[in-house]
């Protein structure tokens, strides 16, 4: 039967295609479509390949401190320091593990994304249209193409409607190419074959049906493996400055441990000993996992925001989100609810209510609050039947609720219609046979339809109310058509002006009646003399949750504009309902857009909030005159037309339920559920993921630094080595593993869309905060650890004195892991039982420690003892001095901080 990319669909008629795979005109079923899913497969050029538990954690022991440390063991074995082996060899293994945890999770999370993110196209299933994933599309699924759609498997036209499809990702051919559902003859190559669609190329322009023919590797970009492949992962700039701070440590600990291990050699030290601990500090000091934890946390933060219907695309994305300083954001469906309903309508110079709220076809027709028979009024009912058939959405009910595929506006269309009795079923001698297909360009739609037992064939229009009122020369009044006046256009434009200030969104709809239709429609010469029938009003609600969003966004130094392809009436009404302008805001449109120039623009760009009647031309003049000023700009796109606008935001943001599948691929991130309400989630979000990484890393680095000094210190001044290759290792596992990757997943802090956006190019750190987290405190921690360290030395002996700088280093470190939970606020107002598993990590690792101490098989292995009263105390108050200074410093950062650098 099916899928052979090979048989020459397009020499068949239509019929004997959909004959060949057992369709119809109304779809598979789908008991049907799931039985050739399991035949033919997933519609899927390449399956990308996952990297194996196992050799995630294989990979761990890739780095060369960590070879040369298990080598050095290895060496320690064959000349009978048996448990020293073992013991270093166990913390290795521990160690891998948790990195393998880290990288696991986070493989997992970009897997999970990656099915999140997938494309999706329309089929047509038991008789309905659905929106599935691409991957499920089967041979012999009818699939809906518009404009803005990537055609997801190769497909036999079966009708087209001006269909226009760009193939120059499969043949190169520089212009959309015209298409037809008419049978071809003869041997064609792909570039001639008129009447197919081929899987990766784009719906330009018009609409389609097609059958699928091929799916998968039999597809044709199967066939010749020419696929757009995801583009290569690069670093972000945060990855790339913080693996220039993590070779520089590297530089710092591997010279320290070779002058160290030098320098022991000359004191007596055995070569094996010394070559163990330099390896083992090197190990410990390194932070050769930095980059690995931040891409990590970077991925994670991605599944994150997906799990709150923010779907990240890019990994450079999140960071850029949490710097984010200005929003333009769509206003239909994303600050409102998309949701429209008929509410009023003004045929022959009175305005008619309608009720009834939502999808459900229930509601009355309402002239001065008496009930009015649709039927009755001939320029009413002619409005509602032209208003159904100059339409591409389906109403229906599904499990008792009434739903709408396809524009919300046409739904609302149709809703008003079936409340005036005007059905699908009513119109079906009506047959449309061509059309002019609405864009954001047009702004208006035409369709032509013949009608049973008529020689004369309708055509009904529908758009924007200034547009179509242009191309009507006549009115239709007491079932008479009359010349439209000068006066009479002023009218319906001053009630069009009146409905749209109270946020009403209206259509003009209009008709004529052609004896001839030409081959070709030219829309200049074809679309003038048409007969007005009325406006159309109808209101999207604002979202409530919006609101609460605007004013997170406020309190974030965030601007937020917006931007329609609405009249400007209805903007700014909108607008002021959710709080964006008040009365000294500059609102411009999309023909003020054109007059005015760059540089003029560039000066008024700031103070502009509401930008009406655009196109999607002007996103990108907007977007480029905000980015000349300096701010990371956010912005939203449904149609094809918006994704260069999209390309050249910092953030591209694309619908996930009204957006095409070319804006979606174009975006930086999808909107799951189109409310913008999500996008400052992310934000927030954004903001959070900088935040932990920059918690981790300055826990880490500012302990890795006190741990190198300690031993160079006391190298240099003649001590014995502090701590032992083991000891060294252990503190590693118990202060760099679990109470760090715990505070990568802190919750974020109260006021984190209370400060202003980060600078995207700023430093990871301000100076204060690099004064007094990576120098003063690593010099106030290495000095009572080396005081502690030579007192006890003195007084009770080397291995009391390891025992005792082994116990504070650690403790000292878990408290300073605590005080991490906020860099900037006081402990004690930062939430600090907020992230239970830092506490579950510090305790645990602090019964790791107690563990080492009280078991006495464990003191030989870690070269330890029983501590004493004296060294407990002094281990605590060496911690709480240490955790004292941190938090007394911070009141020096925050009052002081810059908040583009926070």
């Amino acid at each position: 039967m099916a899928g052979r990319s090979e048989s020459k669909w397009y020499n068949l008629e239509t019929s004997e295609v959909l004959k060949s795979f057992q369709s119809r005109s109304e779809g598979l079923t789908e008991d049907e479509a799931e039985e050739r899913l399991v035949k033919y497969g997933k519609n899927e050029i390449l399956r990308e390949k996952v990297t194996p538990p196992w050799k995630i954690f294989l990979e761990q022991f890739k780095n060369v401190l960590i070879i040369l440390l298990i080598g050095a063991t290895a060496l320690s074995l064959l000349v009978g320091e048996l448990l020293d082996a073992i013991v270093i060899f166990a913390i290795v293994v521990a160690s891998a593990g948790l990195g393998f945890f880290q990288e696991y999770r986070s493989e997992k999370a970009v897997q999970l994304l990656k099915k999140l993110a997938a494309p999706s196209a329309t089929v047509i299933r038991d008789g309905r249209e659905k929106v599935i994933s691409s991957t499920e599309i089967v041979p012999g699924d009818i699939v809906v193409l518009r404009a803005g759609d990537k055609v997801p498997a190769d497909t036999r036209l079966i009708e087209v409607f001006n269909l226009k499809i760009d193939e120059a990702p499969l043949t190169g051919e520089s212009t959309p190419v015209e298409k037809c559902s008419d049978t071809l003859k003869g041997d064609l190559i792909v570039s001639d074959r008129m009447n197919m669609a081929f899987s990766g190329t784009v719906v330009t322009y018009g609409r389609g049906l097609g059958v699928v023919v091929a799916t998968g590797m039999n597809t044709e970009f199967g066939k010749i493996a020419k696929i757009v492949q995801e583009e290569r992962r690069t670093s972000t700039p945060l990855e790339r400055r913080i693996e220039s701070i993590g070779k520089w440590l590297t530089i710092f600990a591997l010279t320290v441990a070779a002058l160290v291990a030098l320098l022991g050699l000359f004191r007596g030290h055995s070569l094996i000993e010394m070559v163990l601990w330099g390896v083992s500090l090197a190990v410990a000091a390194v932070p050769e996992a930095l980059p690995a934890v931040v891409t990590g946390s970077l991925a994670i933060g991605m599944y994150e925001m997906a799990k709150r219907r923010a779907i990240v695309r890019r990994l450079p994305a999140v960071e850029t989100l949490g710097s984010t300083s200005i929003i333009c954001s769509d206003k239909t469906g994303t600050m409102t609810k998309g949701e429209m309903t008929v509410k009023k309508i003004y045929v022959e110079e009175v305005l008619i209510e309608v009720s009834g709220v939502g999808y459900e076809p229930k509601g009355e027709f309402l002239l001065d609050g008496k009930r009015l028979e649709p039927k009755t009024v001939q320029s009413l009912n002619l409005l509602l039947k032209a208003s159904v058939l100059c339409n591409d959405s389906k109403l229906f009910s599904e499990n008792g609720k009434w739903k709408v595929s396809g524009d919300t506006t046409e739904g609302a269309l149709l809703v008003a219609a079936a409340k005036g009795g005007v059905t699908e079923d009513e119109l079906k001698g009506f047959d449309r046979f061509d059309e002019l297909p609405f864009t954001s360009e047009r702004k208006r739609m035409t369709t032509v339809h013949s009608v049973q037992g008529e020689q004369k064939k309708f055509v009904s229009m529908k758009g924007a109310p200034e547009i179509v009122l242009e191309r009507c020369s006549h009115i239709l009044k007491n079932g008479k058509r009359v010349k439209l006046s000068k006066e009479a256009r002023e009218k319906i434009l001053a009630v069009n002006g009146k409905m749209a200030s109270e946020a009403f969104r209206n259509l003009a709809v209009a008709y004529k009646e052609e004896s001839s239709i030409p081959d070709v429609l030219n829309e200049e010469e074809f679309e003038k003399d048409f007969i007005f029938l009325g406006l159309v009003g109808m209101i999207d609600p604002p979202r409530q949750e919006v609101k609460e969003a605007l004013k997170l966004c406020k309190e974030a130094g965030i601007k937020v504009v917006m931007i329609t392809g609405d009249h400007k009436l209805t903007a700014v009404a909108v607008a002021k309902e959710l709080g964006i302008i008040n009365g000294n805001s500059l609102v411009l449109t999309g023909a003020e857009l054109e007059e005015i120039s760059d540089s003029e623009f560039d000066k008024v760009v700031e103070d502009v909030k509401v930008y009406a009647r655009v196109s999607p031309e002007h996103k990108m003049k907007i977007v480029k005159a905000l980015k000349n000023k300096g701010y990371v700009v956010a912005m939203t796109g449904d149609g094809i037309n918006d994704a260069t606008a999209l390309k050249m935001a910092d953030i591209g943001i694309a619908m996930g339920i009204t957006g095409t599948e070319v804006t979606k691929e174009t975006s930086d991130m999808i909107l799951a559920d189109d409310n913008f309400s999500t996008i400052v989630n992310a934000v927030s979000e954004g903001r959070r993921i900088f935040d932990n990484i920059k918690k981790y890393l300055t826990f880490l680095l500012q302990c890795n630094i006190s741990e190198i000094a300690i031993m160079l210190i006391a190298t240099l001044v003649g001590l014995p080595l502090p701590l032992t290759a083991i000891q060294l290792l252990w503190v590693n596992l118990t202060t760099d593993g679990l109470p760090a990757l715990a505070l990568g997943i802190d919750p974020p802090d109260k006021d984190i869309m209370k400060r202003k956006p980060r600078a995207l190019k700023s430093s990871l750190m301000e100076k204060r905060e690099f004064l007094i987290y990576f120098i003063i405190i690593p010099v106030v921690l290495t000095a009572i650890l080396l005081s502690n360290f030579v007192w006890t030395l003195d007084h009770e002996g080397l291995l009391a004195a390891r025992t005792e700088i082994l116990t504070t280093i650690i403790v000292c470190e878990l408290a300073i892991a605590l005080s991490c939970h906020s860099l900037r606020k006081p402990i004690v107002k930062a939430a600090p039982f907020s992230n239970k598993y830092l506490w579950y990590s510090v305790i645990g690792s602090f019964l790791m420690q107690l563990l080492v101490l009280h078991v006495p098989i464990a003191h030989g292995a870690f070269d330890v003892t029983y501590p004493t009263l004296q060294d407990w105390t002094l281990a605590v108050m060496s911690a709480i001095m240490v955790f004292t200074v941190v938090e007394i410093a911070k009141h020096f950062i925050t009052p002081k901080v810059k908040a583009e650098n926070i």
